[in-house]
């Protein structure tokens, strides 16, 4: 269980970190062009966009890397509980603005971030 709690956190942990990047990096036309499944940014301010990103690279950290070091591995689990709550402001938005399909998906990121919360806080919790 502990390598699939290993390999889920770092596929999501890819999958975040570039879109954190991505919301930081491009401008929010730029950002907005890249799918069509990512015109929620039209409800959002550029800064509440670059936030919002940093809130996903500072998830991914918290996930990947406390556990790594083996300092304070006890953070991973919590930054899983935080990612789920960005994921459920996703889906509220999808949910506002009607996008149904992309909002399943949303809620299978925070099914997936519920997933390593509940393995690394009762099945195979970190040790220290």
């Amino acid at each position: 269980m502990d390598i699939a709690l290993w390999i889920i956190a770092g596929m999501l942990a890819i999958a975040f970190g570039t879109g954190g990047a991505s919301q930081i990096l491009l401008t929010k036309e730029r950002y907005r062009a890249l799918a069509s499944s990512q015109h929620w940014v039209d409800d959002f301010g550029a800064g509440h966009i670059k936030a919002i990103g940093t809130i996903k690279l500072v998830g991914v950290i918290g996930l990947i890397l406390p556990p790594l070091v083996g300092i304070a591995p006890f953070l991973s689990p919590l930054a899983a509980c935080g990612l789920m709550l960005v994921m459920a402001g996703a889906a509220t938005t999808r949910f506002r603005r009607s996008e149904w399909a992309l909002m399943a998906g949303d809620v299978a990121y925070l099914a997936a971030f519920a997933f390593i919360a509940w393995g690394r806080f009762a099945l195979v919790p970190f040790a220290g």
